[in-house]
């Protein structure tokens, strides 16, 4: 009988340190983790990378705060994630669908993360946000079909433990390159640092080779008039909404992550202005954080196995809110290493919490005949909110209430979403909204 992965709280739990461990050593969930690396990179490239690059060459502060505005690419992908789903790639399409255009938009975020690296943004702010809008766009792709190639490769009872390898590989993969740009920036030159880490492009190339196409993969049905091409666009949506609660969900997918990235598209800024330097930062928010997101990833896969998705998902939305408080007491403190280091790593082990218990949900919300387009969409909605309200106006509103304001309301901007959840779950909307790619036996 076919039953929710994860949804009751009923998840599969293994025996003893060996069973717990062993889910994470199956041939999909370590492919998960080799997707997640190549997945983080460009992100970071265009993400905390980019503006400590535009703060070190004097960029202002609202500038640099509008160059985030590149990430709304990643939020306009489900426009186009119907493409991956459905168009067939001339000659080397016979690898299958997900491997072919997992080889292909590759290539074109090596190019894009190249290009990026040779632009100078003292000659021309204008050139710097093409190529970085360029970087979003090849990035996004990317992730339209690593997400899809991820939970058609994981059986629904992996879901969990495949979003917490996905994570695991998605920090490995941010937070090597972005160390890697700092560390080289200071030895060889920015033109060089972005060059060196277009490499992360190759881990998810590898693996699709090595995996081939998987096997939960669902061919649409064939287009070829130009209503059936109009179905194929607006089918995936179709489909969503056509279950009960859609909206709300869409709703709370749209306000669950304001404030947490809010507050993390700025954390560069805080720490350019508290003075700290290129190798504070690469040991405490690179270094440290890295160690306390991959804790935190780990108690996420047992919250998620122990109290199953609702309650996890909930307990995960709560903390990650209350994360943000310890950046205000950080910019309330100034320049203390460990204020910064205990900011980081309670910021990291809550968002490794939500990674695994939040991108399972998601996840589980897909339905395996259009998981590319869907998963574009649910993830795209995610973050657009606190993307454009980061780009548009995150840099005035710390010149004019300052850094421990800010973040104060960034932690008030958490509250919407985690009430909806809660509402959500007594309205029993949670177990309803669940698609075929989080029910067992499909």
């Amino acid at each position: 009988m076919s039953s929710t992965s994860g949804a009751d709280g009923a998840a599969v739990q293994g025996r003893g340190i060996i069973g717990a461990i062993r889910p994470y050593t199956e041939p999909a969930p370590l492919a998960a983790l080799f997707l997640g690396m190549s997945s983080g990179f460009p992100y970071a490239m265009i993400g905390a990378t980019l503006t400590t690059r535009l703060a070190q060459d004097g960029i202002d502060k609202k500038a640099v705060t509008a160059f985030t505005l590149a990430f709304l690419v990643y939020n306009l992908k489900f426009l186009w994630a119907w493409i991956v789903d459905g168009v067939r790639l001339p000659v080397i399409g016979r690898l299958g669908q997900r491997v072919s255009w997992m080889l292909v938009i590759g290539v074109l975020v090596i190019a894009a993360v190249v290009h990026l690296g040779l632009v100078d943004p003292r000659a021309s702010l204008a050139q710097t946000a093409i190529a970085a809008i360029l970087v979003g766009a090849a990035g996004a792709t990317f992730d339209i079909i690593i997400d899809a190639y991820r939970i058609e490769l994981l059986e629904a009872r992996q879901l969990g433990v495949g979003a917490g390898m996905s994570q695991y590989g998605w920090r490995i993969g941010s937070t090597a390159a972005g160390a890697l740009a700092l560390v080289a920036a200071d030895r060889l030159g920015w033109n060089a640092a972005y060059i060196l880490c277009a490499a992360f492009a190759l881990p998810a190339m590898i693996t699709a080779l090595i995996m081939g196409e998987p096997k939960r993969h669902r061919e649409p049905a064939m287009r070829q008039t130009r209503s059936e091409l109009v179905a194929s666009i607006v089918g995936p949506l179709a489909e969503f909404f056509r279950r009960r609660g859609a909206a709300l969900v869409l709703l709370f997918i749209l306000l669950h992550k304001i404030g947490d990235t809010l507050a993390n598209l700025t954390f560069r800024l805080l720490f350019d202005d508290l003075g700290y330097s290129n190798d504070e930062i690469a040991i405490y928010d690179i270094g440290m954080g890295f160690w306390a997101y991959l804790i935190g990833i780990f108690i996420g896969g047992i919250l998620y196995s122990r109290l199953g998705m609702k309650r996890s998902v909930l307990f995960s939305l709560i903390l990650m809110g209350v994360s943000n408080l310890s950046f205000a007491g950080l910019a309330q403190i100034g320049h203390d290493n460990w204020a910064m280091a205990g900011a980081i790593g309670f910021e990291n082990i809550a968002s490794g919490i939500g990674g695994v218990c939040v991108v399972a949900y998601f996840s589980a919300l897909c339905d395996l005949r259009f998981t590319a387009a869907q998963y574009a969409l649910i993830s795209a909605a995610a973050s657009v909110v606190g993307r454009i309200a980061t780009g548009t106006t995150a840099g005035a509103m710390i010149e004019a209430v300052g850094y421990v304001n800010f973040y104060l309301l960034t932690t008030l901007a958490a509250l919407p979403g985690i009430i909806l959840f809660w509402l959500m779950m007594r309205a029993g909307l949670i177990d309803q909204s669940i698609g075929s790619a989080g029910i067992e036996g499909d």
